[in-house]
């Protein structure tokens, strides 16, 4: 018995000793295998930038391993960018992780690129974002330079934002836009009231956008109960917040492997929850009743509409999916850039009341007090339209212009840049050069009154094959609310302070305050207010 009972501890002992020797086998293979994994992509990284040998790169900051350039990075992006082109140059390099990025800020090097190098970088970066929120790369915004492309484009040029199809939706235009004045009135009929912009701008935008795509309203008070709308409004926010976020998994890839911060998984829960909502907008569309109902009470043909008989003639190519990826794609581009430029505008005007002044005088001459402005008097309103540029040069609600990819090897202004580059365009940067712009802070609507050629130099909806093809849109929601807003009341701040407009986080650089302010019915518009 006591040599058995040796024999088992001898047995147990070695077992255990076994153990600990496969185990600390085991975390030395692991620490070799982490260090071998650790130097395979350092090592692969130098590979990748070695493939396409640079005589001549763009100049750059010094570097950290894995990290690249990502840690000289700070909110705001445009600004940060701004200041590393002080010392750098207007053409630079960075590094995302394992992302070469070229930044431009300047208006020679931007005419350089895209005059010669537009279809080289013709394409997007693959982000995460656009796998799950852009429908596997599939809507305009998100996919390659190619035939699919070309189609889409086509698609929202003649079909979408086409002079006639953007006259067919005039209507919905006044319709939200008498809305505002209306809801504002009826705050405001007894002397000057306070009131807070940036949530009714947001809903003019939105539903103009939202019965342009799809017949249907969902903010104001008449849907405020409805369980449709409360949906749809979160939904929006949670988009907005996703696509808005940099992820930094789409640079460093280990990040993504792990979903660092959980963002793929959110993107999960929130794309199932956008297709959901999408394609009950469609069937509710496709519905026979639905279509004789609105046939019936003589409804514009909404984009939906259309895109739902462009199914039927080719269903394969226009499937729901490319039909939802479009609509997404408005929802994404045209609605938070409007009313963002329209609170901006507001703020500027505020804080410089001669400006405010000569824009009203104008209002006053061309249209008058016994109507509301339309928009075919835009055209013959330049200083108003020169308040909207003006407001677009300094604060673009797009600050630095959406990503391109390099296809190929290209020479911008003598520089070598290597093919899988990414773009950051910073219009922000170019709209206050002091070269470029004379007092470039300050706010003169009167620098555009020449009417000179600012191709290249102002730019906040892009440029090249892949700008933004609702510019039009924009432009006719922007000058009409803000038309109306001008022609109808006096505004004043809150308080002897000037409007405060700093920027805050966020895609198309939100103010970091919403902007509140003092408004009343001017005399002459009372009885036109009366009418809404």
């Amino acid at each position: 018995m006591a040599s058995s009972s040796n024999l088992y501890k001898l047995s147990n002992h070695n077992f255990q000793f076994h153990i600990f020797h496969c185990n600390t086998f085991m975390e030395q293979t692991w620490f070799y295998f982490s260090s071998i994994a650790f130097f395979l992509f350092l090592f692969l990284l130098k590979l990748q930038q070695r493939k396409s040998p640079q005589r001549n790169p763009p100049p750059t900051p010094p570097s950290l391993p894995i990290l690249g350039h990502l840690h000289l990075i700070k909110e705001p992006v445009h600004r940060t960018l701004e200041n590393l082109s002080k010392k750098y140059g207007p053409i630079f390099t960075l590094r995302f992780g394992s992302q070469p990025v070229l930044i431009l800020s300047s208006p020679s090097a931007v005419e350089d690129l895209f005059s010669k190098n537009d279809l080289i970088f013709a394409n997007r970066p693959r982000f995460l974002v656009g796998k799950h929120l852009n429908y596997n790369y599939t809507t305009m915004g998100a996919s390659s330079y190619g035939d699919h492309w070309r189609n889409l484009r086509r698609l929202s040029t003649l079909e979408l934002f086409s002079t006639t199809k953007l006259n067919s939706f005039l209507g919905i235009r006044h319709e939200e836009v008498r809305s505002l004045l209306k809801n504002l009135f009826q705050n405001s009929q007894n002397g000057f009231g306070k009131v807070e912009m940036k949530s009714r701008l947001s809903e003019l935008s939105f539903n103009i956008v939202m019965r342009m795509v799809s017949g249907k309203r969902y903010f104001g008070v008449e849907v405020e109960d409805s369980k449709e709308a409360r949906e749809f409004r979160l939904l929006i926010r949670d988009i907005f917040e996703l696509s808005g976020s940099s992820n930094p998994g789409d640079f460093v890839p280990f990040l993504r492997w792990i979903d660092y911060g959980k963002v793929e998984k959110r993107m999960l829960r929130t794309k199932k929850k956008a297709d959901a909502f999408l394609q009950g907008l469609i069937d509710e569309k496709r519905s026979t009743d639905n279509q004789v109902s609105e046939q019936k009470a003589g409804k514009t043909k909404s984009m939906i509409d259309s895109m739902l008989e462009l199914q039927d003639s080719d269903p394969e190519y226009y499937s729901d999916e490319i039909i939802k990826g479009s609509v997404l794609t408005m929802l994404s581009a045209g609605t938070d850039t409007s009313s963002v430029t329209i609170e901006w505008a507001m703020s500027l005007l505020l804080n410089n009341p001669k400006v405010l002044d000569k824009a009203r005088a104008e209002l006053d001459v061309i249209v008058g007090g016994n109507r509301l402005v339309d928009e075919p008097d835009l055209s013959k309103l330049p200083y108003l339209q020169n308040i909207v540029n003006e407001t677009l040069r300094i604060f673009p609600a797009a600050p630095l212009l959406v990503p391109h990819e390099s296809s190929d090897d290209c020479t911008i202004e003598g520089y070598d840049v290597a093919r899988g580059t990414m773009l950051l365009v910073n219009a922000w940067a170019i709209h206050r050069d002091p070269k470029v712009w004379e007092d470039p802070t300050s706010f003169r609507p009167e620098r555009f009154e020449g009417g000179e050629n600012q191709a290249y130099r102002l730019i906040p909806f892009g440029i090249g094959r892949r700008s933004c093809p609702g510019a039009g849109l924009a432009n006719r929601v922007v000058g009409l609310a803000l038309g109306a807003l001008i022609q109808c009341f006096d505004w004043e701040r809150i308080g002897d302070e000037l409007v405060d407009l700093s920027e805050g986080q966020g895609l198309t650089m939100p103010k970091s305050k919403p902007l509140e302010a003092m408004c009343q019915p001017r005399e002459m518009m009372v009885n036109v207010l009366l009418e809404l």
